[in-house]
């Protein structure tokens, strides 16, 4: 890596902003290096943001990163040594005190106590990034965008993947969690070039290939039902091996051939079982992993679940999105505005890691030296780089002083919205006419 890379990658992305580049691309900088900040209008205060704080919102307010053009930018930084592995997820913005935001809903939201839903109000987003090392806490996204009251976030997923896939330099592998572990994704997905190594629940019941036909009646769909919490009803696996791993111990592999869910019985899948071999005198428990593979020839059967520990950078992403990119800290008023907000994060990820080889790492005395650095260890350092690359942004022009409210406007209150809520509409039974 050098800086003139990072200097072409500044500049495009500085083309792609479309309007009023120089205030965004400045606020972009302001984010990268400042460390703590309660509102946004503080960014305003860093010294590599050379105009005043309302130019931040008037940036959020006109500015229009394209989206398709940035993703093509960004798989053009994808090393292609080997196939590119692609990790779904979502995560929620949470909003539970802006009744002015319009197109809020119920999202999922970890909780820390037990007897408390996981739910909060706010705006989803749906991110599919690109995960460049086995191991680290590195997930480069290549779209972060809202999941709309009217979508979900298998829907939004599976478009998601759609988009990626156009321009991928080769055949994919993506990761999902076991929300996304259903026939619905796999539905909408079945025509795209690309691998799935998902995790599903463990109370699903798969079918295996239904029997060849008999010429009465309709064919049948599935076969022998397999169900996850029922050892009874398993049959002897195709493939099973033991593997010695340093974090986890003994594990036993299986794997079973030929299995569909209910509502895709044309998909086949390979149901893979991970699970840990505990010596007799434990009293620990450990819960079994079940994964499944949808695709092309599958990995090593020692391998494949290995593959799947790689998703879990997405969730390192989220919480450096939100700690250190400050992503939740503004109380934007219009869902246009937080779309923009949110379009920048992908460019600051990508930045930190076309810096990485770059900056000088630059640590807290309580913190210890990394051979491999974290894009929050990047981020510490981003300040003392910046003055070597330059910026594509131009200096500003005064405009003298904006007159401000006139004495004797009415305010107009905004409009409250309420909160939107999904799901189907309940089935109502039918009463039967006196006759």
């Amino acid at each position: 890596m050098n800086y003139k890379q990072l200097q072409e990658f500044r500049q495009q992305v500085y083309d792609l902003i479309n309007f009023a580049q120089d205030a965004t691309f400045e606020l972009t900088d302001a984010v990268l290096t400042t460390r703590n900040v309660y509102s946004l209008a503080e960014f305003s205060l860093s010294p590599f943001f050379r105009r005043k704080w309302p130019s931040i919102y008037e940036a959020l307010q006109d500015c229009r990163p394209n989206r398709n053009k940035l993703m093509r930018l960004y798989i053009k930084q994808i090393l292609v040594q080997e196939r590119p592995v692609l990790a779904v997820d979502h995560t929620a913005w949470a909003r539970v005190h802006s009744p002015t935001l319009q197109d809020r809903t119920y999202c999922h939201q970890p909780s820390a106590i037990a007897s408390n839903k996981p739910i909060s109000i706010g705006q989803g987003y749906s991110t599919i990034a690109w995960i460049p090392e086995h191991k680290g806490s590195w997930a480069l996204p290549l779209r972060h965008e809202r999941i709309t009251s009217w979508e979900n976030p298998i829907s939004k997923a599976a478009w998601q993947i759609k988009q990626a896939c156009k321009y991928l330099p080769l055949r994919p592998m993506i990761l999902l969690d076991s929300e996304y572990g259903n026939a619905s994704l796999l539905n909408q997905t079945a025509q795209i070039e690309a691998d799935f190594l998902m995790r599903i629940r463990s109370n699903r019941c798969l079918y295996s290939a239904p029997p060849a036909y008999t010429g009465k009646g309709r064919p049948r769909k599935h076969g022998q039902k397999f169900k996850l919490n029922d050892s009874s009803t398993w049959w002897e696996a195709t493939e099973m091996v033991e593997v010695e791993d340093s974090r986890f111990g003994q594990l036993r592999v299986r794997m079973w051939q030929d299995l569909h869910f209910s509502g895709s019985a044309s998909i086949a899948m390979q149901l893979i079982l991970v699970e840990r071999i505990l010596p007799e005198q434990s009293h620990s428990k450990s819960q079994p992993l079940w994964l499944v593979w949808v695709g092309q020839e599958m990995l090593p059967l020692p391998e494949i679940w290995r593959q799947y520990l790689r998703r879990f950078a997405v969730d390192h992403w989220y919480r450096f999105l939100k700690q250190r990119l400050h992503w939740t800290v503004p109380q934007l008023s219009t869902p246009c505005q937080c779309e923009r907000w949110s379009d920048l994060m992908p460019i600051l990820t990508w930045e930190l890691w076309l810096a990485r080889d770059l900056v000088a790492q630059h640590h807290l005395p309580w913190q210890k030296p990394l051979s491999n650095l974290t894009p929050g260890r990047v981020a510490e350092s981003f300040a003392l780089l910046l003055p070597e690359i330059g910026t594509p942004a131009v200096s500003p022009k005064p405009r003298g002083k904006s007159p401000g409210w006139q004495a004797g406007n009415k305010r107009t209150k905004k409009t409250r919205y309420p909160v939107v809520k999904k799901g189907k509409t309940p089935h109502k039974k039918r009463t039967k006419k006196a006759a």
